[in-house]
């Protein structure tokens, strides 16, 4: 797994605003893209998916998403995510993320599920 991965997907539990752009910002190119199956056309930059994420944090004060698993090739990542409210119910998430030679976060596609055969 890459540290920009987990450093993503870490800001989706911090509900200070500063600090969840601050990593958000760490583990974005400047001009990186992001999309899963809420945003109606891809983000573009770390500020836009830093007011994404915020979304999330306001919405569910206390959730976190956690990477459960991640395997990398070739530049590019699949993660699968544990989204985790505090009441207990969870969804998964499949994320394939692209990544720059300074191993930032060039592109982020998202999907719900794992892609598992129901």
């Amino acid at each position: 797994m890459t540290d920009a991965v987990s450093t993503f997907f870490d800001a989706w539990g911090m509900a200070e605003a500063d600090a969840r752009q601050s990593a958000i910002s760490a583990s974005f190119a400047p001009d990186a893209t992001y999309m899963d199956p809420r945003t109606e056309s891809p983000l573009s930059g770390p500020a836009a998916v830093a007011e994404y994420v915020g979304m999330f944090s306001a919405q569910a004060p206390g959730a976190i998403a956690e990477v459960t698993n991640a395997e990398t090739r070739g530049g590019v990542t699949r993660a699968t995510i544990a989204f985790r409210m505090p009441n207990g119910m969870e969804q998964a998430g499949q994320y394939f993320v692209e990544h720059g030679s300074d191993g930032l976060i060039t592109r982020m596609v998202g999907f719900v599920g794992t892609g598992a055969p129901a």
